[in-house]
């Protein structure tokens, strides 16, 4: 059993100031594994006093102090990777492939690619007789959730720190581990003082006291469109900067001219991946009408023949969903959806086979499916898929717009020229073409009620920064 039972405060471990716990749960077994003790208002404020406290000096320090900095940070992550990757694995169920391969890793490369934009990035510029500075815009608060622990953790910290802002980090209670062992890392790489703060505790808690607190000049919350709604109320009453990366309903349009076969079989996989629980996930898949049988049963081979299980089972493609409340969501909107009438043509409510016990839900396919329909509107977050056909490319296009979401999209073609062109009309903040699916150094971030702001590479920097321009320098 682990105890977590200490916040991270002023380059410390401390003590919480109250004794409210709950259970670590394994969510491939539903065992207990461990307890965190959750911060309060009080720890919350002890957080941001020391973390406005190191502004005053860390937003000064020069370019190489914060690429030193960095540069310890990442041989401390680097050592560390292994124990990064089994936290994952234990507190979320993502299968060990995935754990050290993807999960553990992305965070990492957010240090690497961040220090890479700092090595070059102006922050002043000559303008007129004026000069315009950029300068750090103060004291963070970060709301990160579960399902991409590092990657939703270290793409906010990053560029925070390469811009000169101090932070206080709410991590998910559904994710405790590798949190800790992140802090582990900033304790171990020396960060000085105060600069990062972390304070565990749920949204309502910690998560509020963040958002509102008078000396928090800026918010990055990564999580569903309904948290985001909350943060940008509570917010309001102090005028700071919000940033949100929220939820997603992504169109993969397949056109006529496409490895059809290939595409539709490689965009299940994709969606099924991390068992459903990306925010940018592909989980509209938009086909030619006349190809609609063509992709079902692509699919439905595709889905069945993923195999859902114990995460350190080498075998295993996808692992349980995160948590309780996840799994009764998305089985109550597989329901919802056989309801409403849509076909389902694999997988369907109920564990895999053979599987008793932890979070496992069946990947699904759905086929016949109208964009107005639930399952093709809301974001469910496990492994369902919904196939809707199309008549034209025109109309494809309307059918991925029509949606409140706009985090990413995705398109394959047999010609990158139209490929381009059918890009430039979707409404989303990433675009994929033709399976390629991950970039560090492209913007990420949506359109609509999937959020504002943009992160990764030097593209999140502008997100910390505050805009000065001083007149007559010259």
């Amino acid at each position: 059993m682990k105890q977590l039972n200490k916040l991270y405060i002023n380059g410390q471990w401390v003590t919480p100031s109250g004794s409210t716990t709950v259970d670590i749960i394994n969510p491939a077994s539903e065992q207990v594994i461990g307890q965190l003790t959750l911060g309060n208002t009080e720890d919350v404020e002890l957080a941001v006093q020391a973390a406005k406290k190191a502004f005053t000096s860390w937003s000064l320090s020069t370019r190489d102090e914060r690429l030193a900095v960095l540069d310890r940070i990442i041989q401390s992550y680097l050592a560390r990777m292994d124990d990064m990757a089994q936290a994952i694995l234990m507190e979320m169920g993502a299968p060990t492939e995935m754990a050290k391969g993807s999960q553990a890793p992305i965070g990492l490369t957010h240090f690497q690619t961040s220090r890479k934009a700092l090595e070059t990035y102006s922050f002043e510029s000559s303008l007129g007789h004026s000069q315009v500075f950029k300068e750090a815009i103060g004291v963070c608060g970060f709301i990160t959730p579960w399902n991409w622990p590092m990657n939703q953790i270290a793409c906010k910290v990053a560029p925070a720190i390469a811009c000169g802002c101090t932070m206080v980090l709410k991590p998910s209670e559904y994710a405790p581990l590798s949190a800790q062992i992140f802090s582990e890392i900033m304790d171990d790489a020396q960060v000085p003082k105060g600069v990062y703060n972390m304070v565990p505790g749920d949204g309502p808690g910690v998560g509020t006291d963040l958002t509102s607190h008078k000396d928090i000049e800026m918010v990055s919350l990564t999580g569903s469109t309904r948290a985001g709604i909350l943060v940008s109320k509570a917010a309001a009453e102090t005028i700071k900067r919000v940033t949100l990366e929220l939820g997603g309903k992504s169109a993969n349009i397949i056109l006529d001219d496409a490895d059809f076969d290939k595409a539709v079989a490689d965009g299940a996989t994709e969606c099924f991946r991390n068992t459903g629980q990306s925010c940018n996930a592909p989980t509209r898949m938009l086909v030619p009408v006349e190809l609609h049988q063509r992709a079902v049963d692509i699919a439905k081979v595709t889905a069945e023949a993923t195999k859902v299980g114990d995460p350190l089972s080498e075998s295993t493609d996808i692992g349980p969903l995160s948590n309780r409340a996840q799994f009764k969501k998305v089985h109550n909107m597989i329901q919802q959806a056989i309801d409403e009438g849509s076909t389902v043509v694999a997988g369907g409510t109920g564990r895999p086979e053979g599987l008793e016990s932890g979070y496992y839900v069946r990947p699904t396919v759905f086929a016949n499916v109208t964009n107005d329909m639930m399952i093709a509107q809301e974001e469910v977050f496990g492994p369902v898929l919904a196939i809707l056909p199309y008549e034209n490319e025109e109309q494809a296009i309307e059918i991925a717009n029509d949606t409140p979401y706009g985090l990413a999209g995705y398109i394959q073609s047999g010609n990158i020229e139209r490929a381009r062109s059918v890009a430039a009309r979707i409404r989303a903040g990433t675009i994929f073409l033709n399976g390629n699916n991950y970039d560090p150094d492209a913007p990420f971030g949506g359109y609509k009620q999937s959020g504002n702001g943009r992160e990764w590479g030097d593209f999140a920097f502008e997100d910390f920064l505050e805009v000065k321009g001083v007149v007559g320098f010259q």
